[in-house]
């Protein structure tokens, strides 16, 4: 494996986005953007990056703004700027269209866990044509309390509040996460069952989940959140994108498994082809469960040969 930094002015025309491209030692047969989850960043993905490179993918990813190394050299934690909801979305296809210019012929998929398919599914119904397959990890249907926050944050920031913190209104929308997490030891648990894996993530330096993001951003993530629900947001994305949705059946993210099948309920509904695994007894990142990571991989791969051998 050989990466490349690289980086770019994100569309909030604040911060500089760094990102990196990964490149494997064969031949590459595909392109895997990878769109990283809230509150941390891509390089906590380098087992499953590593396993796409060795299975022949390039792999594009980044920090998004507020987040990871690009937050750490602009000490702007949990800021997304001033410039809408579609922020991230537009910076991840800045990144795409760098990584197409070096690879312009290539099979093109991208992955997004959590926050980051959530972004997947918003970048899919704005910029999806061209675009093999989606694949959704530990994503969510109608997140609870996203849509009546909306109104409360947008007054706020008319008041002039938007660079200061509700945590109140964060409470809201994410307090209940451990409500069903047995033996609950930290606040994070939710995230994974492995506590060396909720350990790792709270130890790691460019992972912040201690500043919480101002009142502007918490309303550009449940703005984004109001549009990626319904048939009305599946219609959007191209039926001739594949999907695959995956999630452990005990993630609050996914409503236990509820919200994940709604969305696959969606894209159905409207002419996809969707592809849907919940593993039992798995919480949120469950590419990070060492005892079933590499399954998780290996699914993702046939999932992306089986668009590229037809």
């Amino acid at each position: 494996m050989s990466f490349k930094e690289k980086s770019f002015k994100s569309f909030n025309q604040k911060d500089t986005i760094q990102a990196w491209i990964y490149t494997p030692i064969r031949k590459p047969r595909g392109i895997v953007q990878l769109i990283h989850g809230f509150g941390e960043h891509s390089r906590r993905y380098l087992h499953m990056i590593l396993r796409l490179n060795e299975a022949g993918f390039v792999v594009a990813a980044d920090d998004h703004v507020g987040h990871g190394k690009t937050a750490y050299d602009s000490g702007n934690w949990g800021d997304w700027g001033d410039k809408g909801y579609m922020t991230m979305a537009e910076d991840e296809h800045t990144l795409r269209k760098i990584v197409q210019e070096e690879y312009p012929d290539l099979p093109y998929f991208i992955y997004g866990h959590s926050m980051g398919s959530m972004i997947a599914r918003c970048y899919a119904a704005a910029y999806g044509k061209g675009i093999d397959g989606l694949i959704l990890c530990g994503t969510s249907g109608v997140f609870p309390n996203a849509a009546e926050l909306v109104p409360i944050l947008k007054k706020q920031i008319d008041e002039g509040k938007g660079e200061e913190t509700d945590l109140d209104s964060l409470n809201k929308l994410l307090g209940w996460m451990t409500e069903r997490c047995e033996n609950l030891i930290t606040a994070n648990d939710w995230i994974c069952g492995d506590p060396d894996v909720v350990a790792d993530h709270a130890n790691d330096p460019f992972n912040n989940f201690k500043t919480p993001p101002n009142v502007r951003s918490l309303y550009y993530f449940v703005m984004m959140m109001d549009t990626i629900v319904g048939t009305q947001w599946a219609e959007r994305v191209p039926t001739s994108i594949h999907v695959y949705n995956m999630a452990g059946d005990q993630d609050p993210v996914g409503q236990y498994g509820e919200g994940v099948y709604a969305v696959s309920n969606w894209l159905a509904e409207t002419g996809h082809k969707v592809k849907t695994k919940v593993y039992p007894g798995k919480r949120h990142e469950i590419h990070n469960y060492r005892d079933i990571r590499d399954k998780v991989e290996d699914e993702m791969i046939d999932f992306m040969n089986s668009i590229i051998e037809k």
